[in-house]
């Protein structure tokens, strides 16, 4: 999008607003409070024009954090949300809130959504690899700031502390306000379009994850992971299994292939053929995405070699190795899918 929004707010607006909310997110993480639900319609404006932080609904005390010091529970708004909620790993409540803070900043700037997309599963997707774009209005140190914001891994995102020494988050700073928990709700009617508003109220919030769980059938995944520029083959198949089974499972299969393996990280899975192709050593990268649906999505992407050899890798290895721990493969008809024993 080249044309400015006629929602989005000028810089030196939308960065008072900014300074106001983090320094209030501050506030309530210094007294242990996660917010976890932080978005346009629960930020209100006073008469002053001193922003207020509403609906602590979803927030979370310190003391909610299980053995491992993470709070685990899903919650808040799909597109707002850091990508460590939808993993359901556990997760840091302050450093989602702060991933929240810099959606709401990039929607103050722009006047829409970093993270867009009417199919659910292709939102996560961005969501998970932070894939998002800056319009041209956006200022070097806005685009900075928000990317440093906007982490994929909480642990290199950039701290509250960070934020606020950035020269940009500086730049005409005030005295921080005094600040006050409220319960008042705001909404906007158009999820994209949406900036700070002086209002007291506006009907419940249903939370979105409650829809996502009541549904039982298949995602549409006839746009999941998609780029553009569609620079690799890709093959992807939804399943009821962990993610961390899954991987197991893809290493298993890929050695009795005679293919050697290397794990990327926790949930993305190399392998390579031993024997050369027509067009060189097929490689190929199984990746593990976790939803938030109790299913898992799977893709399998060509990084190297001949895509017929790929095709019949994935139609005649692949398929055959896992079928009792695929629900259904993307464009396969759903009214096929079987349910199957996720007790491994």
């Amino acid at each position: 999008m080249n044309k400015r929004s006629e929602v989005s707010l000028k810089e030196d607006i939308a960065r008072k607003y900014f300074q106001q909310l983090i320094s209030a997110v501050d506030f309530c993480h210094s007294r242990g409070v996660s917010h976890r639900d932080i978005k346009p319609e629960n930020l209100l404006l006073d008469s002053n024009d001193d922003l207020k932080i509403t609906d602590f609904g979803f927030s979370a005390l310190s003391e909610q954090k299980r053995y491992d010091g993470l709070l685990h529970t899903l919650c808040g708004t799909p597109a707002y949300v850091a990508p460590e909620v939808l993993r359901k790993k556990g997760y840091d409540g302050a450093k989602a809130d702060i991933w929240s803070c810099g959606v709401v900043l990039y929607v103050l700037l722009a006047g829409f959504l970093p993270f867009h997309d009417e199919n659910l599963t292709n939102l996560y997707r961005k969501i998970f690899k932070a894939e998002y774009e800056f319009p041209p209005w956006f200022s070097p140190e806005a685009r900075k700031l928000i990317s440093k914001i906007l982490m994929a891994d909480p642990q290199r995102r950039i701290s509250i502390d960070g934020i606020t020494r950035v020269p940009w988050y500086r730049r005409g700073l005030s005295r921080p306000n005094s600040f006050q928990l409220k319960k008042e709700r705001v909404s906007s009617p158009d999820p994209a379009n949406r900036t700070l508003k002086k209002s007291t109220s506006s009907p419940a919030f249903f939370n979105a994850f409650e829809l996502i769980s009541t549904m039982s059938s298949g995602f549409d995944l006839s746009t999941l992971f998609e780029s553009k520029e569609k620079k690799k083959v890709s093959s992807v198949f939804t399943s009821k299994f962990s993610a961390t089974a899954i991987i197991e499972r893809i290493e298993a299969a890929a050695r009795r292939l005679r293919f050697s393996v290397e794990r990327e990280d926790e949930f993305k899975v190399r392998m390579e053929a031993t024997e050369e192709g027509r067009k060189g050593v097929l490689t190929v990268t199984a990746e593990v995405f976790e939803m938030v649906t109790e299913m898992t999505v799977v893709e399998f992407s060509k990084d190297s070699g001949d895509t017929l050899e790929y095709e019949k890798f994935c139609e005649e290895d692949v398929r055959p190795a896992l079928k009792d721990i695929v629900w259904t493969w993307q464009g396969d008809d759903c009214n096929s899918c079987v349910d199957v024993d996720v007790s491994l």
